[in-house]
């Protein structure tokens, strides 16, 4: 599940970050997730920092296991990131890993009994590893903010929604039935949550979408400083 808000930034990080991996594959079963990742995060911009890299719908696979390591030059991988809590996936994961290889659970379930069987015989004689990852300490923030500062990495990509706060509660009410990306919520603006790329069709009524939908187009239509900006001087300001 490679291609959602979590993946977009692990791919970022891959690409633009100090440490690169030669070889990098995103999955997902979603095809519209995974055009738009490619859009941000291009093959080609990814060639030109040192990464080959693809994109790969595992969906419609008859064997997902023997597919994705025949695309490795090894056979296998080094690190295999989890980024849904579904069992089949971290099966899946656990049987991608390259010898000495580590699969990093990063998807944080609900479920407390959530489980996965996993292959001890590989874990003692392939030094197979699995580490879990939640949240981040101090030093990974001021990596995070120096490579933001730098213009390295872009977690704009990572928004797909936005409103203002009376947006807040019906939002967090219906969270599950609203697909895409990290909601942006401008806590001092009376707005709708609105979804990046429905602006265009709701600035046939009203102007200020309209104009957020130009301005988002000219950034691969993406949020950006200068869609806030006009969102901050147009929005309606909270009573």
């Amino acid at each position: 599940a490679g291609a959602g808000p979590m993946g977009l930034g692990t791919i970022d990080l891959a690409i633009h970050g100090d440490r690169k991996p030669a070889f990098l594959v995103v999955t997902d079963i979603d095809d519209a997730r995974l055009a738009r990742a490619e859009r941000i995060h291009s093959v080609e911009d990814a060639r030109s920092n040192g990464v080959d890299l693809r994109y790969v719908n595992t969906r419609d696979m008859a064997d997902a296991v023997a597919e994705l390591r025949g695309l490795s030059p090894a056979g296998g991988y080094d690190d295999v990131f989890v980024m849904a809590p579904v069992k089949p996936v971290v099966e899946q994961a656990d049987r991608l890993l390259a010898k000495d290889g580590c699969m990093n659970f990063f998807a944080g379930p609900t479920d407390t009994s959530f489980n996965a069987n996993v292959n001890f015989y590989d874990m003692h004689y392939e030094f197979h590893h699995i580490v879990g990852t939640s949240g981040g300490n101090t030093e990974d923030m001021r990596i995070a903010l120096k490579l933001m500062e730098e213009g390295r990495i872009r977690p704009e990509a990572m928004i797909t929604h936005v409103g203002g706060l009376d947006a807040v509660i019906p939002t967090t009410l219906n969270l599950p039935n609203i697909p895409g990306g990290k909601k942006l919520v401008y806590t001092h603006k009376k707005a709708e949550l609105v979804a990046i790329d429905e602006f265009a069709e709701k600035g046939k009524s009203e102007p200020m979408y309209a104009e957020l939908a130009r301005i988002c187009d000219s950034h691969q239509g993406l949020w950006s400083k200068e869609a806030e900006d006009y969102f901050l001087a147009h929005a309606e300001d909270i009573a």
